[in-house]
This record gives structure tokens, sequence and C-alpha cells, in this order.
């Protein structure tokens, strides 16, 4: 565009608001972790260069021109379509949650390398997950994995209240696992087993590699679906509501 200054930049496509007739804003995870939003013109045009360029999920490489509020999108190839997502209900719901999860945790100027590649392995995860019960570990484990990156990592070794080692219950707003004591006073305290526990800290320490490798049943995988939306509900202050209809898919 002349006249305009260009840049480059890899980025998963994470929101798209229709602008006009035919156009779209773009919310990006860039690869520096960095928010960008852009202007796709012609994005919603049916057989537009860009209409397959910036769908949902796609990674794609970006040539943006600065504007005085939004950028413009100049040229964009894509660069992993995580075309296998597509087509089954599971898997765009389970996509569309991992990036409201992303696009609350990203930020304009912000600069973080971790975010892109786990949002990535994330998606792609998506499309090798063989079943519902892998599928949720990998929603799951997402959410979980940038929460704790973010500062706000569950503590179930021990009480986070009074430290005793012997816990029992689950309290989100405490920050973790919390005794039978201290559980009294928490309303939002549930019972949980040790095995829950365990695949609480599973969800942050395995690869995406080791979560697909799992056996698991759907009832608990749906428990730490549960439990990872809570989780991010409650520290991002904020209604998700693609991580809602995924848990009513």
């Amino acid at each position: 565009m002349p006249g305009r200054k260009t840049y480059r930049a890899k980025a998963v496509v994470l929101d798209r608001t229709p602008l006009a007739e035919q156009d779209l804003i773009l919310t990006l995870l860039s690869e520096s972790g960095a928010e960008l939003r852009a202007v796709a013109k012609g994005g919603r045009k049916p057989g537009g260069r860009l209409a397959a360029r910036s769908e949902l999920f796609c990674e794609t490489d970006f040539l943006l021109a600065r504007g005085r509020n939004l950028d413009v999108v100049a040229e964009a190839s894509v660069a992993d379509a995580h075309g296998h997502i597509r087509g089954s209900i599971e898997r765009v719901s389970a996509a569309s949650a991992i990036c409201e999860v992303a696009r609350l945790t990203c930020f304009a100027e912000a600069e973080d390398p971790f975010l892109y590649p786990v949002c990535a392995r994330a998606l792609r995860a998506c499309e090798e997950a063989p079943d519902q019960a892998r599928l949720d570990l990998v929603v799951a484990a997402y959410v979980i994995k940038v929460l704790a990156h973010g500062g706000w990592r569950p503590q179930v070794g021990s009480c986070v209240l009074c430290g005793d080692a012997d816990v029992t219950f689950l309290s989100v707003a405490a920050g973790g696992a919390v005794c039978a004591s201290c559980a009294k006073d928490l309303a939002d305290a549930n019972e949980v087993s040790p095995s829950f526990l365990r695949w609480i800290q599973a969800l942050v320490q395995m690869t995406f590699d080791d979560l697909l490798a799992q056996s698991c049943d759907v009832a608990t995988t749906s428990e730490l679906v549960g439990f990872a939306h809570r989780w991010a509900a409650t520290h991002l202050d904020a209604r998700l509501r693609a991580m809602e209809f995924y848990l009513s898919v």
C-alpha cells in the first residue's frame, strides 16, 4: 500500500468481527505473543483473496500496513489452515474455546514468546485428538498451561491456606487444593479424589503429545474441562461463552 509503512507478522486468527458489508476486523495472536488487530478488506466476500486466508484458527503470514487506528491487511498467505478442525462441531468448539482464552491472555504491544507456540500446538492437538476424552484433555491443558504461565497456577500438593498435605477439596477462589478443615469456610470448595488432583498437575506438566497418549474416561475429562472453565472465568474475570458452548456439546 503506497505511502503506508508495512511490516510482516505470522499470527493465529483468534476472532473475526464484521465491518461494513464485506470487511472484517481480525484479532490476531502474533508470533511475538502480542495481540494485533487489523482490517481485512473484502474478508467476508465469497471467493475474495483474503476470505480463506483469514479464517478462524488459521496460522497466516500477514503483510500489514500501519493505520491510524487499525492496521490493514495488505497481503496474506496461509502457513497452516488447521483444516482438520473444520467439519466437526466438537473440534470447532474446542478450537473456539482455545482461541477465546488466547484472546483474553494476549495484549497489544506486550510480547510473550510462550503464547504463540502453545496456542498453535493446542490447535494442532485438536486435529490429532482421536476421541472426545483426548479432545477434552487438550482444551483443559491449554487453559491451565496458559493461566499457570500468567501466574494463576493451581496449587494441588498441599492446602493453599494452611499448608496441610492432606488435601481432599478443591477451591478455585482460594487457588487450589484445601484440607477438610479449611474447606468449611469456603463456599466453592468441592470434594475431589487424589487422582483428580494428579490430573490437574498433569495438565500443567505434560506435553500435548503425552496427553494425547493418555487413556482417560470422558466423565473425568469433562470434569477437568469444567474445572478449567471455572479457573479461567474466575481468574480472568470474564464470561467464557465459547467454553460454555464446548461444555454443552
